[in-house]
């Protein structure tokens, strides 16, 4: 799938999102200063999420555990609302950054909102059960990806359906794990693999791993197509989602370890590459012969013999050695010489 200048699947590029998310903590120049990190990162977009506390929550929700925060959960929701006015500007600094622009819209109105300014959009784990969202979503007809924390294969399978029955032809499912950070033996990265088999869908990883590197360049050796990180200016920024969220430095090492990681998969064709040109002459063993032999002479173990070529260039090779050995020399053949056809005469039977 196309997303602005660059393609999505199995054949290019691992597509790299920086999750931006909240992280702005209520500030446009801070949301700004996480678009130029992103482009700095060399990621491939920048992503926001689009919510309303009232549209998420009951304000009578209570607090949640795994925050260990004394403040209702919808309490911080609310403190961490962007305002659609941002959506233009933010819009137009990631394009000119070079970036794409994706959000994740958490209630139906928010896909209206986003439509005009984002280039993709993001499904976020807690609202794949979301009919309602998926439908408005899919019937936009942009590129969706989608996260799977917390879920099985079976409703994978029926957000998938919901998606691709309203309309959503380009989509990536993202293997995620619901905890934030997630432990590292809990990423679980080979299930992009299992869903992608099974579903008939393309892969990849959003990772809540604090982890930098790992994950990412795993699931990428693994065929992921794209993949997602929370990042931060600073870890030590107030809000619940900036400890796990990797820094600057960081998602710059996360881009690069992901591109070095595609140089070495390579194109899987088994074939002579360039960097073995060289050698693949030079060091290709051949039939030479050991010491002068003269026509009509025989071949054997003692004057022939299998060696590399070095820049004498190649001759026969080693498979013919049976067939040489039971024919004669066609001429006066020098030592050290490569043999091929036309010093070989007819078998000596």
């Amino acid at each position: 799938m196309r997303i602005r200048d660059k393609t999505v699947g199995p054949r290019s590029p691992a597509y790299v999102i920086a999750e931006a998310g909240s992280n702005h903590n209520g500030s446009v120049e801070t949301a700004h200063r996480l678009i130029d990190v992103a482009a700095e990162a060399k990621a491939d977009a920048v992503k926001f999420q689009t919510f309303k506390a009232q549209r998420l929550y009951p304000k009578s929700a209570g607090k949640s555990d795994y925050l260990g925060l004394d403040t209702s959960i919808y309490d911080i929701i609310k403190a961490m609302e962007m305002p659609s006015e941002w959506l233009p500007e933010l819009c137009e600094h990631s394009h000119e950054a070079g970036l794409a622009f994706i959000s994740t819209p958490f209630h139906e109105e928010a896909v209206d909102i986003l439509d005009p300014y984002v280039d993709a959009f993001k499904i976020a784990s807690y609202e794949m059960t979301h009919d309602p969202l998926l439908r408005e979503v899919g019937r936009r007809g942009k590129p969706v990806f989608i996260s799977t924390g917390a879920s099985e294969l079976e409703e994978t399978r029926h957000a998938v359906k919901v998606l691709r029955d309203s309309g959503c032809n380009d989509l990536v499912v993202f293997q995620c794990t619901a905890a934030y950070p997630a432990p590292a033996d809990a990423a679980n990265v080979r299930a992009l693999v299992t869903m992608r088999d099974a579903l008939g869908v393309m892969t990849g990883l959003s990772d809540h791993t604090r982890d930098p590197t790992a994950a990412p360049m795993a699931a990428v050796a693994l065929g992921a197509v794209a993949i997602e990180k929370h990042f931060t200016l600073d870890n030590d920024l107030p809000g619940p989602d900036h400890a796990y969220a990797v820094e600057p430095d960081e998602l710059s090492r996360l881009v690069a370890g992901v591109r070095r990681i595609e140089a070495v998969l390579g194109t899987g064709t088994k074939e002579v590459l360039p960097s073995e040109e060289e050698l693949h002459s030079f060091a290709r063993r051949s039939i030479f012969t050991t010491r002068d032999i003269q026509a009509g002479e025989t071949f054997t173990r003692d004057n022939i013999d299998v060696l590399r070529a070095g820049k004498l260039g190649a001759g026969l090779p080693p498979a013919d050695l049976d067939r040489v050995l039971a024919a004669t020399a066609a001429m006066d053949i020098a030592a050290e010489t490569p043999l091929s056809a036309d010093h070989v005469a007819n078998p000596n039977h």
